[in-house]
């Protein structure tokens, strides 16, 4: 360990960050990097507990407490400290496939797990992790690694998200030729099309899709496997099938739409518009938030990204109802806010949340939405409705195209991620439902796994879950 009374003697640094006001204006990251010596004071706090729960992957009550993926935190933080950066990568890598990704976007389960943090401030374990890749990338130390030799199966990937690309790396280091399938014009599933590029620069997905393209993996896109008779020539030209399809059943919205023709939309749905039409000049039927009071129901995620992003189209106002009450977010009294929180509350001057709180009804004029009544009785201006209200399942297209069993997920058996029919497996949010980058990337990883074993009869690679 390198600096045994670290957590002592530093306190928690977070990463600076553009002003709300400021970042507002553009859609480039928001957060910046600290200085080398800061950052080494970060991984000089970690404790290097007897039993270092951070990195232990529970699933309690509905919440994950430490790394799915199970990542060597303590011993990366202390090569951080060392000042070994190479070390550090070689720890971090061995577990996580992405770490650009997850040091971006996870909600950091590690840090609640972090025993630093029972009586203080946890450990910056995520904002370490993402230290330790992009300091790797700008020092040219990722490269391309190939297999030495190819074990000639050949296995398709149905859909590019974090599951498939984590599946696609995994089996295309063990020798295997992996084609990934994908039906949208660009790869990257969930982490092109869902997030907006001020939480993750579509540079920096495309960046890990060409080091993989030149590793041998390859990448079909704008082919959509919920075709039958893609499906079949999929089964018939490959030793295995992976489906990584997500869990993309939306949620009903609850709430009579009869007689209104524009101005409701699906959060994903209008986060995928908003990145087709701001990062690669595509136009979409999917309205704009620019001039429109916007209401969001939901909470989350995926519903401060619609924020942010309506914000960035230029708003009138915006207003997020939220159906538990605030008693139910507080955290030792106070009440947490997102980086779109802060953003709103930057430019309308005040926080965008009302709690225990839905919509009851909806106004239109000549088939436009205008207006929302809530529970509360309240009628809200709106000309854009985002329900940010989450998923039920997988969609049922690509699973009856390969005629596998489902119902909300995919059909396997406990804990395996074959499916009923032969040679086809599922992984990822369309078998265990929706859930976060970090779980994706831990299935994965794990479905790579069993798929080698039926492949070759054994495998050497390990299983995160």
């Amino acid at each position: 360990m390198g600096k045994i009374t670290g957590f002592l003697e530093y306190v928690r640094q977070e990463v600076p960050e553009r002003t709300p006001a400021e970042r507002v204006r553009d859609w480039e990251p928001f957060r910046l990097p600290l200085p080398e010596t800061v950052r080494q004071e970060q991984g000089g706090r970690c404790m290097n507990c007897g039993v270092p729960y951070c990195q232990s992957g529970i699933h309690w009550e509905g919440r994950t407490f430490g790394c799915p993926l199970h990542n060597l935190i303590p011993e990366w933080n202390d090569m951080i400290y060392a000042g070994n950066p190479s070390h550090a990568l070689s720890r971090l890598l061995k577990t996580n496939n992405f770490p650009e990704f997850t040091g971006r976007v996870c909600p950091a389960p590690c840090e609640r797990a972090c025993i630093c943090g029972m009586y203080g401030d946890a450990v910056t374990i995520r904002d370490n992790e993402l230290s330790i890749i992009e300091d790797a990338f700008a020092a040219k130390t990722v490269y391309r690694r190939r297999p030495p030799q190819w074990s000639g199966k050949k296995v398709a990937v149905v859909g590019s998200g974090p599951t498939g690309l984590a599946a696609a790396d995994q089996l295309n280091h063990r020798g295997h030729s992996v084609t990934v399938i994908e039906r949208e014009e660009r790869a990257g599933g969930l982490l092109t099309y869902g997030i907006p590029n001020m939480k993750l620069p579509k540079d920096v997905v495309q960046r890990r899709i060409e080091l993989m393209t030149d590793e041998g993996v390859s990448f079909v896109t704008g082919l959509d496997a919920s075709d039958p008779s893609v499906a079949q020539r999929l089964l018939a030209d490959y030793d295995a099938v992976i489906l990584c399809c997500g869990a993309e059943r939306r949620r009903s919205l609850g709430v009579n739409t009869e007689g209104i023709s524009s101005g409701i939309c699906y959060g994903t749905e209008f986060l995928k518009a908003a990145v087709e039409r701001q990062q690669f000049g595509k136009e979409t039927t999917v309205f704009t938030a620019e001039d429109r009071d916007v209401v969001i129901i939901g909470t989350g995620d995926t519903a401060s990204d619609c924020a942010a992003t309506a914000l960035r189209q230029g708003c009138r106002s915006i207003i997020q109802l939220v159906r538990r009450p605030e008693k139910d977010y507080l955290q030792n009294g106070v009440l947490p806010r997102s980086y779109a929180h802060e953003e709103v509350q930057a430019v309308f001057g005040q926080d965008p949340r009302r709690f225990g709180v839905q919509v009851k009804e909806l106004i239109a004029e000549n088939g436009a939405l205008s207006a929302v009544v809530t529970t509360g009785g309240d009628t809200l201006p709106c000309g854009l409705l985002i329900a940010a209200t989450g998923f039920e399942g997988c969609e049922s297209a690509v699973c009856e195209a390969f005629g596998v069993s489902y119902g909300k997920t995919v059909h396997t058996a406990e804990g395996r991620f074959a499916t009923s029919v032969e040679k086809v497996f599922s992984a990822g949010d369309m078998r265990r439902g929706q859930s976060l980058v970090v779980w994706a990337i831990a299935e994965g990883r794990t479905a790579a796994a069993e798929v080698d074993e039926y492949l070759n009869g054994y495998t050497n690679i390990v299983r995160s879950i």
